[in-house]
């Protein structure tokens, strides 16, 4: 990796931090950096993959922004993770570190009327190092090309729904996490084997030191007791979602790009379904879909808890 501009000098001995690693996201992350600033991230750590779209060079102009670049393959650092474990390292140890991708946006209970701090600060209080998020596609009505999206929107304004059932859980006996899988990826673009469907569990928000690692994406982690982030005695613990805008109407350029680079797990296989599925111009969207409110509508559907974080 190259440093384009490094800021981290700059991070506060408190500062929340978020890590992110992309490719031609330049449409996405004005929006992107707003949400999570006004969340209260203070300080976002980047890698850039070869971005040939002006992402580069908008992220390089950002005060709160410390930016690296790299033409190496994303396959190779195993998805990306490996130059992500670099930062960490060197810049995240002690720090309550948020790990997303230009198009997850973290949901937690009382976000709406508390910032990011505040769950933090609880965390702390607790004993408690790991925080889970469930990734929940978003999806329009529709099909996906036919709401344009536009640099600095919402995108939930145009990805409004999503599945409220339709998921299956299993324990991961060997590292100790909850293995999800299902919603609308599930239904469309795997009905055949839904077991092959991409994982939707997440642990995005640790309380980081240089001894810890990200041992696949950011579904688990070493030391495994890291990945303890649902059951407690008494009780459910308090988990979160990330709501996921992949289904926007870009995606199916995204989805051809990245087949053909072929850098993502399995040979790409999940992009490979996603080009199929995509040539019948399906609608996500369905009798059972759900139109997103608010993180207490989740919570009241079960997927996302407050524990006991009053």
């Amino acid at each position: 990796m190259r440093a384009v501009c490094d800021r981290t000098a700059r991070i506060g001995r408190d500062a929340i931090l978020a890590l992110v690693t992309l490719r031609n996201e330049r449409v996405r992350l004005p929006y992107f950096l707003q949400y999570y600033r006004q969340m209260g991230i203070d300080h976002f750590l980047i890698v850039d993959n070869g971005s040939d779209d002006g992402s580069r060079e908008y992220l390089a102009a950002q005060d709160d922004v410390s930016l690296w670049s790299t033409n190496a393959s994303y396959r190779r650092a195993r998805f990306g993770m490996d130059w992500i474990t670099r930062l960490q390292r060197l810049h995240c140890h002690g720090h309550w570190c948020l790990t997303v991708d230009v198009d997850e946006f973290f949901i937690y209970p009382f976000c709406d009327t508390r910032p990011i701090r505040a769950l933090t600060d609880w965390l702390d209080v607790c004993a408690i190092r790991s925080f889970s998020a469930m990734l929940l596609d978003m999806y329009p009505k529709g099909p996906l090309g036919a709401q344009t999206y536009r640099e600095g929107q919402d995108p939930f304004e145009i990805a409004q729904w999503f599945d409220s059932g339709n998921y299956m859980i299993r324990r991961n006996a060997e590292d100790g996490n909850l293995w999800i899988q299902g919603g609308p990826r599930a239904r469309l673009f795997f009905p055949d084997d839904p077991k092959r469907a991409p994982a939707l569990n997440k642990i995005p928000l640790v309380r980081w030191h240089r001894d810890y690692a990200y041992l696949s994406s950011t579904h688990m982690l070493l030391p495994r007791g890291l990945n303890n982030v649902f059951d407690e005695w008494g009780g459910e613990k308090a988990c979160g979602v990330l709501l996921h805008a992949k289904f926007l109407d870009s995606f199916a350029v995204k989805a051809d790009e990245e087949m053909l680079r072929r850098q993502h797990y399995g040979n790409s296989r999940e992009y490979r379904a996603y080009h199929e599925g995509l040539s019948r111009e399906p609608d996500l969207w369905c009798k059972w879909s759900e139109k997103y409110l608010n993180w207490r509508q989740l919570e009241i559907l079960g997927l996302m808890s407050k524990g006991n974080w009053a």
